[in-house]
């Protein structure tokens, strides 16, 4: 599985949409930084008979951000389902770019429309604590209920490429866990489910942070060099479990190597983020 790759990060003459081949099937996109400064990653893992693209971005204008013609170019006219991590804006904005395109289904956002396409079984006000199958044709995947962060958050596991897509649940970057009982019982299942089966990589949505232990980029930087990789481990999962417990009883932000846990923030710590970042944005960092 090839992961060898620089991603881009804001830098003069970037394209507005990266796209990386894993494997013949597997594709992982980025959006630039330039762009949006949430420069999220997409998904589009494609079987044999239909593909999965895993959240649209932040920006919803072709001009700016051409994910359509992209996927089109590598997929073809091969039938396509347009899904989503979880709903927030920055990854669902391009949906309406394939509201034309044949053979398409797009499913919205919403926690009950999210339940009953994937078969999710009841629960009250978020998904269950359940995995369910997921066929794209000669590639079956995994649907894990991810609630903490969002109340209709997925990870997708693929066995093809052993991929453990986590969205925002678990990125080298900050993570944002608004309701944290959910969030601890996500990373328990996430964990349980590492152990159970083959991952090659946990890679999530974003990349919030520096390659200096602790250090993440402030929130609305254009251009960040010296990112960490995108790609984390098994181990660095259990890490992330083990901290979350450990900061379980202070609400807050809380910081380790990897990543930075927001346990249900107050609005004093988001307003603190805000701050720093628009601080960085008035100094100005010139990209390269």
């Amino acid at each position: 599985m090839n992961l060898d790759v620089t991603w881009i990060h804001g830098a003069l003459g970037e394209p507005a949409l990266q796209v990386h081949r894993a494997d013949d099937h597997t594709y992982i996109l980025r959006q630039n930084k330039a762009v949006t400064y949430e420069a999220p990653f997409l998904y589009l893992l494609v079987g044999d008979d239909r593909a999965l693209l895993l959240d649209t971005g932040a920006t919803a204008e072709p001009e700016q951000f051409p994910l359509r013609a992209t996927v089109d170019e590598l997929i073809g006219d091969l039938p396509l389902v347009v899904a989503h991590s979880h709903g927030h804006g920055d990854h669902v904005a391009a949906d309406g770019q394939f509201a034309d395109r044949p053979h398409t289904t797009i499913v919205d956002r919403d926690l009950e429309e999210v339940r009953a396409f994937f078969g999710f079984g009841p629960a009250p006000d978020r998904l269950p604590d359940e995995t369910v199958p997921f066929e794209l044709g000669g590639r079956t995947l995994s649907i894990i209920g991810s609630p903490g962060h969002h109340k209709a958050a997925i990870t997708i596991y693929d066995p093809r490429t052993r991929f453990l897509l986590t969205g925002d649940t678990v990125l080298p970057g900050r993570l944002y866990a608004f309701d944290y009982p959910m969030f601890l019982a996500t990373l328990d299942r996430l964990v349980a489910f590492a152990e159970e089966n083959e991952i090659s990589y946990v890679l999530g949505c974003h990349v919030e942070m520096r390659r200096r232990p602790g250090r993440d980029f402030p929130i609305g930087a254009t251009y960040q060099p010296d990112e960490r990789p995108l790609e984390m481990t098994v181990e660095q999962l259990r890490h992330v479990r083990k901290a979350a417990y450990e900061v379980a009883g202070r609400r807050g932000v809380h910081r380790f190597d990897d990543f930075v846990v927001y346990n249900e923030p107050r609005q004093r710590d988001l307003l603190w983020l805000v701050g720093k970042g628009r601080l960085h944005k008035l100094i100005g960092r010139r990209p390269r």
